[in-house]
């Protein structure tokens, strides 16, 4: 299956030389089946040696975007036949237009095994009962995370999206301990709470641990307390990924809160400046766009795709945990980035400015009405439950924002309630030009 066993916890010597020799047979497959690559690489033969992937040109989403609309339903990057696939899928298109995602059986077997690491590191056991808030319809995080949870040996409930009121129910009811979700959908759990279950707590729902991924704010360390202290729960981010590439390969452990990389033995890293596209060392202390190449794919296998994600390393050194994949944490995505006055903010950065605040929700949003250049950053931000708004508060949180980011910011208070919950992905930046 090109699954290297315990692969999360192989030293350097055997990962790599596991990590040639799966290397070896992808490139010759995709050099014989992928007619996009084909043609990107102009009839040069890939490098025999990992070390030497830069030498390839680098490939992206629009050039995928492009080979499925000319190629439908799956591109010209379809390397098996079609009969080989045995699931389809489909991106969120938060970022943009929806993919379709083509699965072998092995590539599922495979994913699956993966994924099923990450939430074991993140303290997923069989003696938990999780229910999966994430939409099952067509989009990879719903069936795929699903089966990554169940490799587990854990009881998983396929709740999905929408039916709060019976999701709470069902959480009471049945027991559950654990939550698949976003990081954004406790909020919406909370206003069901205080609307239809009168004199009760999240906290009084039982669960004991948190299983999120799909949005960056786990890194915040006030946001996790307050999971913890209004829910009573442990937050893990368990589940990181990039869609086309696979569901979830990056998990944090009970010792880190930084994602651990996973699948080694399956997906080789490397980092790159997002604008000169030179390739940077994967150290510690280096910060890069995340590329990412299959070592193991049949159906859509990918080369040196840019993610889109800006990522610092912070530990290439085993973890107390025994694993041995780097450590890091996604600053942002490069398309959510915004420069005012020379500064690359992204929303984590104004996230963690704003959780400081107890009089505000932390929901916010970023509205851009014209094209760059900024002189300021326009924030709109929510206040907590009780809070009005004042020409006081709003100048402070500019002023912490001024202090922590080194930029202007231009601070809306909105009454609490104002801003829209999403059950699935919020989209923190939005560009109205």
């Amino acid at each position: 299956m090109s699954l290297l066993e315990r692969a999360e916890f192989a030293d350097a010597k055997t990962l790599h030389a596991h990590q040639q020799g799966a290397w070896a047979a992808q490139a010759e497959y995709v050099a014989e089946q992928s007619a996009l690559y084909r043609d990107l690489w102009q009839g040069k033969a890939p490098p025999r040696d990992l070390s030497d992937l830069a030498q390839l040109p680098l490939s992206d989403k629009a050039q995928l975007r492009l080979s499925q609309a000319a190629h439908p339903p799956f591109g010209d990057y379809l390397a098996a036949a079609p009969r080989a696939a045995v699931r389809l899928h489909r991106t969120s298109g938060t970022t943009g237009q929806a993919m379709n995602l083509a699965l072998s059986a092995r590539d599922c077997a495979i994913t699956e095994a993966v994924g099923g690491r990450c939430q074991s590191a993140a303290g997923l056991t069989p003696d938990h009962t999780v229910v999966h808030c994430l939409n099952y319809q067509m989009w990879m995080g719903g069936l795929t995370d699903h089966m990554t949870l169940q490799a587990t040996g854990a009881l998983v409930v396929p709740f999905g999206v929408g039916s709060t009121e019976l999701l709470v129910r069902t959480i009471q009811e049945v027991g559950i301990t654990a939550i698949s979700c976003t990081p954004s959908y406790p909020s919406v759990l909370e206003r069901v709470i205080a609307e239809k279950f009168p004199g009760l707590k999240p906290r009084d729902l039982g669960l004991k641990l948190g299983l999120f991924g799909g949005e960056a704010g786990l890194d915040d360390p006030a946001f996790r307390e307050r999971l913890r202290r209004v829910w009573g729960m442990e937050p893990r981010n368990a589940n990181y990924g990039v869609s086309d590439v696979f569901c979830n390969f990056a998990a944090q452990c009970e010792h880190d809160s930084r994602l651990h990389f996973m699948a080694a033995d399956v997906l080789y890293p490397e980092l790159i400046d997002p604008e000169t596209t030179d390739p940077v060392p994967l150290e510690a202390g280096q910060t890069g766009e995340l590329v990412l190449t299959h070592l193991a794919r049949d159906c859509q296998p990918l080369v040196r795709f840019r993610s889109g994600d800006i990522i610092t390393v912070d530990e290439t050194d085993p973890c107390t945990c025994g694993r041995t994949g780097f450590r890091f944490r996604v600053v942002g995505r490069s398309d959510d980035m915004v420069v005012v006055r020379g500064l690359n903010l992204f929303p984590t950065m104004v996230a963690a400015v704003i959780n400081g605040f107890a009089a505000l929700s932390g929901d916010y949003r970023i509205t851009l009405d014209a094209p760059p250049p900024y002189d300021a950053l326009p924030v709109s931000v929510e206040l907590a439950k009780g809070q009005t708004a004042s020409d006081a508060l709003a100048q402070e949180v500019a002023q912490a924002m001024k202090a922590a980011l080194g930029a202007t910011a231009r601070v809306t208070l909105l009454p609490n309630g104002s801003l829209p919950l999403t059950e699935g992905k919020t989209k923190r930046v939005i560009r109205e030009y």
